[in-house]
């Protein structure tokens, strides 16, 4: 049985810090490549960041507007993924979610990834 748990969301003010974890079990992980999404209130989900497998030297992609203040990285050893957040905006509240694909190269549409985080909740407060 496959499952991805995030978690580390929750309430910040407007310029603070969050660290997401998601951790994968019941499927192989270290070559697939890993992605967080998020998705806002009446909103469609938004694709965040991802990060490619072993094969792609942990390649990693971003959304233009959340690069320079996000940061993907993973643990093999752990099986786990994480998204560093940093100077979070008001606009960056959404439920983020985690995905894993059959790829080792990240794609960037929600279309490239097979399982699926049931979410963590970011609030950021002005």
């Amino acid at each position: 049985q496959v499952q991805l748990v995030e978690s580390g969301g929750g309430m910040v003010q407007a310029g603070g810090a969050l660290r997401l974890s998601c951790v994968v079990s019941g499927r192989a992980f270290s070559n697939n490549a890993m992605a967080w999404f998020r998705q806002a209130p009446g909103k469609e989900r938004e694709f965040v960041a991802a990060i490619g497998g072993r094969w792609s030297g942990g390649a990693t992609v971003y959304s233009d507007s959340m690069k320079g203040r996000f940061t993907i990285s993973r643990d093999n050893a752990k099986n786990t993924v994480y998204l560093q957040m940093n100077g979070l905006k008001p606009d960056d509240t959404a439920v983020y979610y985690c995905a894993i694909s059959n790829y080792f190269s990240p794609p960037r549409t929600d279309n490239g990834y097979t399982d699926w985080g049931q979410g963590t909740q970011v609030t950021v407060s002005s």
